[in-house]
């Protein structure tokens, strides 16, 4: 196979673990990043309205929810504040924070989502993508299963912003030091790494050296990371996308399903010890039924699952906003 021949495989295989099932279609991700937000991605909140910081949680491709629910946010007109994310909270909290809406983060996700009606052979001579296992880069020896060059390398073409500092809006991004058994948070400095390092999900992409660290999946240590943004935020809004997976018949699960379902208890143990501290305003558990962690191709059943969770957030966001414009109230001026 010919050298590009092979950087196109690698990066075949990467943009479909990690953005659904796609091939990429050259200039995509420039026209998306040439898109302008709505009023949500700007950091200039107007004094009579409140602060507000979204948490993106981990959960691979469950995660794909998190585009409904900022979605959510910029048809109510809300302009956030802050936000963070572990893993792909913060792949879609940093095309947010960038100046993509959830719409336009949605449009570039259906771009390359596969057509169940279209028939496999007329998909490869499209260019599009298989199945994402056709094309996934094995790359063991590294401390990960799949090289993560291709997806990187999109996401910069697309983000056009290589620093958080250029971003639109503040972002935490949260990553676990494999070393110091510790959590990591990285606000500062060169993003795409960043985003390598909180994505790099044990076992299947190589941790991350950044700063005199090996980081690995921010999902590991923080997996809806609110507790970053309580202390700069009015309203906190968290966003869990664990999502829930049914027993197989037989009781039995194969390799790949216990391994990410013991990364999910151990997520599920987290959540539920910060939850006993300290609440974020608003918690919003999307229940994502039965996506496996790399299905990403199935996107439409997650956007289909997760439209409850849609309204319940904007139902439990009004109400949140009431009550802080009557607390406002009564202190008076601002």
């Amino acid at each position: 196979m010919s050298e590009n021949g092979c950087t196109r495989r690698k990066f075949l295989g990467l943009m479909a673990a990690s953005v659904p099932g796609i091939s990429l279609v050259k200039g995509v991700g420039a026209a998306m990043a040439g898109e302008t937000k709505n009023p949500a991605g700007t950091t200039e909140v107007p004094p009579d309205q409140p602060s507000i910081g979204v948490a993106l949680g981990a959960g691979g491709a469950n995660g794909l929810a998190h585009i409904l629910m900022l979605e959510a946010l910029d048809e109510m007109g809300i302009q956030v504040a802050r936000i963070a994310g572990s893993s792909i909270g913060a792949i879609v909290g940093s095309l947010y924070a960038a100046g993509m809406s959830g719409k336009e983060i949605r449009d570039l996700v259906a771009r390359f989502v596969l057509s169940d009606q279209e028939e496999p052979l007329s998909r490869f001579f499209d260019g599009r993508a298989l199945e994402w296992i056709n094309f996934v880069e094995i790359e063991l020896g590294n401390g990960g299963l799949v090289s993560a060059d291709g997806f990187l390398a999109f996401m910069s073409e697309t983000l056009k912003k290589k620093a958080f500092e250029e971003l639109d809006t503040p972002m935490h991004i949260v990553a676990g030091d494999l070393w110091n058994r510790e959590q990591v948070v990285l606000a500062s400095g060169d993003l795409v790494s960043a985003i390598k390092a909180s994505m790099a999900i044990p076992g299947v992409f190589e941790p991350v050296r950044r700063d005199g660290r090996v980081l690995i999946d921010g999902g590991t240590c923080n997996p809806v990371p609110y507790d970053l943004l309580t202390d700069h935020c009015d309203i906190v809004i968290g966003i869990d996308v664990t999502g829930e997976r049914t027993q197989p018949a037989s009781g039995v699960p194969g390799y790949f399903e216990t391994i990410f379902n013991s990364v999910k208890v151990m997520q599920a143990s987290i959540m539920n010890e910060k939850r006993r501290h300290r609440e974020p305003d608003i918690y919003i558990s999307v229940p994502v039924v039965d996506i496996r962690a790399l299905e990403f191709y199935r996107a439409r059943e997650v956007f289909e699952q997760s439209n409850p969770a849609k309204e319940i957030l904007k139902r439990q966001l009004k109400k949140a906003m009431a009550q802080w414009e009557a607390k406002s109230d009564s202190r008076g001026p601002r």
